[in-house]
């Protein structure tokens, strides 16, 4: 299947010489997956509602200064004819929710996440949420203020945290959107002359006054099917997985984009492995990254590695004009999911970093297998006694 007739031509642009106050208010207007950026007439870029929300470019500046060549994850052009599977999986690694569709070089229209997922939904009940969720979920707690929040939310690279009370229990869940919506709102209150007093103010805010409550959850039994369908009637990115028996406790959080990279696992005979922000790579491939993955993977002769996620981000430090890296690798195997993240000077460094805490973790878990295995056979043996 190709993305011709899921694509469409239905989307919100923007010059470059608009202002970011403009754009921000776009956002909470439309609630649009992207915004296409045009300059006379050609296609400029894509800016999503997390860079508008992480960015510090003022309200008075004009959108070419978040559109830069330099951006660590520019979204994909995508030709109208490309495949379904490949259109995901190069969404996925530029970390993008919406991206250009071109014909002839031209701009078409746009490709969105919702509408990959809405064209295969029937396919997906093979799946169920336990195959693609994310187990061990970043939480702030609900007398976390908001700059808290979007601390945790820049240092993870996610859009959405489980909130939860004093006794650790689910209560609510707050993403970017609902956060850009409160700064929108209040600064519209503000006076020139009150700006920076009330922008520290803002931060203080307690995240259970922008929550959203009750919470929409799904279960690890779900079907991959059942959770889009969820999402897509709420019109949410996401949805907190709870146990069945038990949903005020969150044990991991499923999204659109975990389904999506669903769409990208092969069955081929080599490690199938996903890079989100692949453009950050500098002095290491993709192909030495494989490689490495698979020699770690190897050394546990009984772990089947179904799908790699590397993820990279950037932060603002830098040493002698190299930016501080992190890294994040999650492996999904037949005996549960194991991650290594590090930090570095550049991704090389940082992925080599990860590279060795995965090893670590991999083969702390080939230790605990071993002595349930040496426990299973102990306590045969005795009873045959």
């Amino acid at each position: 299947m190709n993305i011709a007739d899921i694509a469409t031509k239905e989307f919100i642009e923007v010059d470059v010489g608009q202002r970011m106050g403009k754009v921000r208010s776009t956002f909470e207007d439309g609630n649009p997956k992207g915004i296409i950026v045009m300059d006379d007439g050609e296609y400029e870029g894509v800016i999503s509602e997390r860079e508008v929300l992480q960015s510090h470019v003022e309200d008075d500046a004009k959108v070419s200064a978040l559109i830069k060549p330099s951006r660590s994850s520019p979204a994909p052009k995508i030709d109208r004819d490309e495949d379904v599977r490949e259109t995901a999986r190069m969404l996925i690694e530029s970390n993008a929710k919406v991206a250009p569709v071109f014909e002839h070089g031209d701009l078409w229209g746009v490709i969105s996440d919702d509408a990959i997922l809405e064209a295969v939904l029937e396919n997906l009940d093979t799946l169920t949420v336990e195959d693609v969720y994310s187990d061990d979920p970043v939480t702030v707690q609900e007398d976390d203020g908001i700059g808290r929040v979007i601390n945790k939310l820049r240092e993870n690279g996610i859009s959405r945290l489980p909130v939860l009370n004093e006794n650790g229990y689910l209560t609510g869940v707050v993403t970017t959107h609902d956060i850009a919506d409160f700064v929108i709102r209040e600064n519209e209150r503000m006076t020139t002359g009150d700006r920076v007093g009330d922008n520290e103010r803002m931060l203080d805010v307690p995240v259970y006054d922008i929550m959203n409550s009750p919470v929409e959850t799904t279960t690890l039994g779900a079907t991959a099917q059942d959770a889009v369908e969820q999402m897509l009637d709420l019109d949410y990115a996401g949805l907190m997985v709870t146990p069945e028996d038990d949903d005020r406790v969150v044990i991991g959080v499923v999204t659109k984009t975990d389904v999506l990279r669903a769409l990208t696992f092969t069955e081929e005979e080599h490690m199938d492995v996903q890079i989100t922000n692949i453009s950050m790579l500098d002095t290491i491939t993709r192909e030495s990254i494989v490689e490495s993955i698979q020699s770690v993977s190897d050394k546990y002769q009984d772990m089947q590695v179904m799908h790699a996620h590397v993820r990279f981000k950037e932060h603002q430090e830098k040493l002698r004009g190299t930016p501080l890296v992190h890294c994040q690798i999650r492996l999904r195997t037949n005996k549960g999911q194991v991650a290594g993240t590090g930090e570095g000077y550049g991704a090389e460094n940082a992925f080599r970093v990860a590279v060795d805490k995965l090893e670590r973790n991999v083969l702390e878990v080939k230790g605990v297998t071993s002595d349930e295995e040496y426990r299973g056979q102990l306590l045969r043996k005795l009873n045959e006694l």
